[in-house]
């Protein structure tokens, strides 16, 4: 709402009544929650495990409270409110608010949330919402009995509430900032338009040139049609090679000791869209999680039209520090444009990206940050890498994981350790803030927003690594599922190439030579080997049908069907050299089957490509949506270190219960320990000690603890 004529009583209220506040709150300490706790039915052990936590996390017992769930966030702040005589407001209406859009997005930027903010009532008087996230109980009890008048203009409002509150309230203008965010900071890096006016031209003298020397010179038309094809072809099949015979050991987790005071807030953003199948085993692999619930904020980031998983989150009873965020309908209707539009919501050091599907190893989040903690301000993004757990499902499936074990145990390790240009996997990339603020974020635009993101990151002097935790996922068994997904894929990489080949000369000055050339082998060449993959067979088949028919064999044929064939061959022996390299003797057994399956699959894959080249020019930004299955196998690892120290937790740290089963939850049901929590002891577990391994904190879990205990 725009102040009008009363703006000025309404500001003069509101700075005399911020001004009556102590200007350095201190929270309360945990005394001063006792009475409101009991009157909540909360356990006095429980107060005593909470403020525990609190102190070894380093946070205030509000936070921690909040984040362990003993009690909801609205049955607080309604029993804060009756304790204090102060009235309660449960959702305040968004076009009541007085904020500007500055002001709107610091609050939603905060990791507090939203502390005060101005309204209108009924009659047009301002009164002053207040969620503290730093509450100190005495000293606004003494504030109410001071200023009496004052307080009768006071609402509490539950800080999750008032956050939708001014997020609603904005809506318009975080999405504005989502769709022409990177195109107003760096118009040249955006793929908002696919070609610009020099590519537009080259590319139609290209095709005028090609079409005059087919009809007048076929014979060298195709020929140097071949050529460049095969140029682009043996490029990926050379660095494939390279790559393999240069490759190294795969990287082990390795945890070191921490204190948890010291661990930052971590943002985890889930982009969902028509997810509701599988929204119960996010939630469940969320919860295996090991991250200090007081530190971690999550984001479910829904399309506002998309009903069925909205209503199938909210059949959940989800943490305080899980937000469900509505990003409106409108175009482009893509993956990095939702993410756009909940980067200014977040207040994470750091920033994860998971996929709705995804299952990551339980100490993923700490092996990040230990790598972040370890590198230098230039290491904006680690990649974890991804494993297919439904190999077996289908020869899809079963190629689909041997390219991502080339992918993410062999290529992306062998970039990152050379320091090189590093493609991002589409998820389980962890960010750091600051970095990824400083080149403008993901490109809405741009349907493999992914691999861009880490093109720009390098192109800004920064650097990706990459981390030994994992994360699961399952591969598409339908050619159906897998060919639009791929075409997405081609199209992104296509789309990636044409922006950062706007300046060749500026690409090559701030990636370097090495990496200039790695992108073009990774994005102009994989599009182009794919697509030459069916030239090759149509011109080995269309040359023998010729043959056959006209019984005359020329030199040419011969020079051709030897250059088609040799592409093929070694393309294939390339691609099942860096696949055998990257697989375990488990993992190899009926290798011979891929063998066979390697002409079928790469004939999808040259069918994507060709689908790609047609929705380039008629539809660039269309995202081909992938569905996913729920998940039916068993829950693969922690990716802890294998110490004998790490002993299974009693208790879970859940994210969210089911509404419709209050006594399920969802979460796991137990977790593993990392080497680095072996000062942390359970003080319960030290009082009354029985036989067998001391169980021992994990940051996700809420035991009675203590670090002045020893090790």
């Amino acid at each position: 709402m725009i102040e009008g004529g009363g703006g000025a009583e309404r500001k003069s209220f509101h700075q005399s009544f911020s001004a009556s506040l102590p200007k350095a709150v201190q929270p309360s300490p945990v005394g001063d929650w006792q009475v409101l706790l009991k009157r909540l039915n909360v356990p006095v052990f429980e107060i005593e495990r909470i403020a525990q936590r609190a102190e070894i996390c380093g946070v205030s017992f509000q936070t921690e409270l909040l984040a362990s769930g003993a009690v909801s966030e609205r049955e607080l702040f309604r029993a804060l409110a009756d304790d204090l005589g102060l009235a309660y407001l449960d959702r305040p209406d968004p076009s009541d608010l007085v904020m500007r859009e500055w002001q709107g997005f610091a609050a939603l930027a905060n990791r507090g949330g939203v502390r005060m903010a101005l309204t209108l009532d009924r009659d047009g008087r301002s009164i002053v919402l207040i969620a503290p996230d730093r509450l100190n109980i005495p000293a606004l009890r003494s504030f109410v009995r001071r200023y009496p008048r004052a307080a009768r203009r006071l609402r509490v409002v539950p800080p999750s509430h008032l956050r939708e509150t001014v997020r609603k309230r904005f809506r318009p203008e975080l999405m504005r900032a989502a769709t022409d965010g990177l195109f107003s900071s760096h118009p040249k890096q955006s793929s908002r338009f696919v070609v610009n006016a020099w590519q537009g031209a080259a590319l139609g003298a290209l095709l005028v040139t090609l079409a005059f020397f087919s009809w007048t010179r076929p014979a060298a038309a195709l020929l140097s049609v071949h050529g460049v094809l095969s140029v682009a072809f043996l490029a990926c099949v050379v660095l494939r090679i390279a790559i393999g015979l240069s490759r190294e050991p795969e990287k082990k987790p390795n945890f070191t000791d921490m204190d948890q005071a010291e661990a930052p807030v971590y943002s985890v953003l889930i982009a969902l869209y028509k997810e509701a199948d599988v929204i119960p085993d996010l939630l469940s692999a969320l919860g295996r999680l090991v991250w200090p619930r007081s530190k971690l904020e999550i984001k479910l980031v829904c399309e506002s039209d998309d009903r069925e998983t909205l209503e199938a989150i909210r059949s959940h009873e989800l943490r305080p520090y899980i937000e469900v965020i509505e990003v409106p309908a409108g175009g482009p209707r893509t993956k990095p444009k939702a993410l756009s539009y909940a980067l200014p919501m977040t207040s994470g050091e750091f920033v994860a990206l998971y996929d709705a599907e995804d299952r990551p190893q339980s100490f993923q989040l700490v092996e990040a940050w230990q790598a972040f903690r370890d590198g230098d301000e230039k290491l904006a993004c680690v990649q974890a890498p991804l494993t297919i757990s439904n190999s077996g499902e289908s020869w899809i499936s079963s190629m689909f994981a041997l390219e991502y074990a080339a992918l993410f145990r062999v290529v992306l390790p062998w970039l990152a350790r050379r320091r090189l240009m590093l493609p991002l996997g589409g998820t389980s990339n962890h960010f750091r803030r600051s970095a990824l603020n400083a080149v403008g974020g993901w490109d809405p635009y741009n349907v493999t927003e992914d691999a861009d993101l880490g093109l720009r990151l390098c192109r800004f002097g920064y650097r990706t690594s990459m981390i030994a935790n994992a994360t699961y996922e399952d591969a598409p068994t339908q050619a159906r599922v897998w060919v639009p997904q791929r075409t997405r894929w081609f199209k992104g990489w296509a789309q990636t190439w044409l922006v950062h080949m706007r300046d060749p000369g500026a690409a090559v000055r701030e990636l370097g030579l090495p990496s200039f050339v790695i992108m073009q082998v990774l994005f102009a060449g994989m599009v182009l080997s794919a697509l030459a993959y069916s030239i090759f067979w149509a011109t080995v088949l269309g040359l023998g049908v010729y043959v056959a028919l006209d019984g005359e064999f020329r030199p040419g044929h011969f020079w051709l069907l030897m250059l088609d064939g040799a592409n093929v061959v070694l393309g294939h022996a390339a691609f099942l050299y860096i696949g055998w390299l990257s697989l375990n003797r488990t993992e190899r057994a009926g290798f011979w089957k891929k063998l066979l399956w390697t002409p079928a699959y790469w004939c999808l894959m040259s069918l994507a490509a060709w689908r790609c080249l047609w929705q380039l020019y008629w539809n660039p930004h269309h995202w081909e949506k992938t569905p996913h299955k729920p998940y039916r196998g068993p829950y693969i690892g922690t990716g802890a270190s294998s110490s004998k120290s790490l002993q299974p937790e009693a208790a879970a740290m859940r994210v969210g219960r089911s509404r419709k089963e209050p006594g399920r939850h969802v979460g796991p049901g137990w977790q593993a320990v990392p080497p680095f929590a072996r000062s942390v002891r359970l003080r319960a577990t030290r009082q009354t000690r029985k036989p067998g391994p001391e169980p021992m904190m994990s940051w996700s879990s809420a035991p009675i603890a203590s670090r002045s205990l020893p090790s």
